[in-house]
């Protein structure tokens, strides 16, 4: 799910301008920061989540037919209907603390959401060629780990997502991320991808697009396994450690241009250390997953040290697996083995 420019700048346009309006409904300033996109599927999402969260279904009409969910930590819904509420900093800071969300939150919140879809409209709207209509299906449902079970329908629908990722900011606050979870079906709606226009535009085009993948598919690719790491002998300890595997390796360091780098060859797994389990450092995850040709690439993250919160990072990221620095031939041959076996 590579590309989707068009679809992140107007989701960037949009949680601008919904931003500036909820605002003013709060009363105070409530902004985004960078955006990234990952690729991801629901399974890897709510995977051994810890904290709760509280999804948003939006239908979207007319001639972009579909739904997308807009998913926010409960704290940051908390805190945001309770502003709206007018309720004191300290009851605010109890109630996040204590995961309190009554009626009346829900109904304030549920408020703030129709503003931000009313945004979603606004935007949307004018930067599509056809008629288009986001309407948000309430109420929100919550999601808490270990007690809400998930079903083949909630909280969302099992299924693979191009994940909008973008950290909210409210002054005086502690705020985390909004997700925007879009079906592959329905970004492609949204921003039409290259291959689907040329098959799109005329019979003719379409056979001769449907010829090329064949010819495409009939010319063998290289299959590798990709090392990413900012230390050449870390990288040559795992290509030592893989080579029985008789796939190419390719490795390079974590800022390599992974477009030129792999756009002769197949990833089947992927293998990325890191020095520390920050959000920066994980977020190449999102990197590899965008120029990865697999729906669902298997990553397997290295580090010195995981907490539980950079695990769970880690996961919603875009990583499969996780291991512990440093380890031998053996542990990483045998998570490599797993996920080759698998494809």
């Amino acid at each position: 799910m590579a590309g989707f420019e068009k679809l992140q700048e107007m989701l960037d346009a949009a949680l601008k301008q919904a931003g500036e309006e909820s605002s003013m409904l709060l009363g105070v300033t409530l902004s985004s920061g960078d955006s990234d996109i990952i690729n991801t599927n629901r399974k890897s999402y709510f995977a051994d989540m810890d904290d709760a969260v509280f999804v948003v279904a939006v239908e979207s009409k007319e001639e972009y037919q579909g739904y997308f969910y807009l998913l926010f930590s409960l704290g940051d819904a908390i805190v945001m209907s309770s502003i709206l509420l007018g309720i004191p900093a300290p009851r605010i800071a109890e109630k996040r603390r204590l995961c309190i969300m009554e009626a009346d939150d829900i109904d304030a919140f549920g408020e703030i959401a129709n503003q931000i879809i009313g945004s979603f409209n606004s935007v949307f709207q004018p930067k599509l060629p056809q008629k288009v209509h986001l309407k948000l299906l309430p109420p929100p449902k919550k999601y808490i780990p270990e007690i809400d079970q998930l079903t083949d329908a909630e909280p969302l629908p099992d299924s693979d997502y191009l994940m909008y990722r973008a950290p909210l900011e409210i002054e005086g606050q502690e705020m985390h991320y909004l997700d925007i979870m879009v079906p592959p079906e329905l970004a492609n709606l949204f921003d039409p991808q290259p291959e689907e226009k040329a098959a799109a535009a005329s019979p003719e085009a379409a056979t001769k697009a449907e010829a090329g993948e064949a010819d495409a598919e009939s010319a063998p690719r290289t299959q590798s396994i990709l090392i990413l790491s900012e230390d050449v002998d870390e990288r040559q300890t795992v290509r030592e450690y893989l080579t029985a595997t008789g796939f190419d390796l390719v490795d390079a360091p974590l800022g390599a241009d992974l477009h030129e780098l792999l756009k002769e060859t197949e990833v089947r797994v992927a293998v990325i250390e890191v020095n520390e389990t920050g959000e920066r450092d994980l977020a190449v995850c999102n990197r590899v997953c965008a120029q990865s040709s697999k729906a669902s690439l298997p990553i397997i993250m290295c580090a010195g040290q995981w907490t539980r919160t950079a695990v769970l990072k880690a996961l919603t990221y875009g990583a499969s697996d996780i291991l512990m620095k440093p380890f031998d031939a053996d542990e990483l041959m045998a998570k490599v083995q797993k996920y080759l076996h698998a494809a």
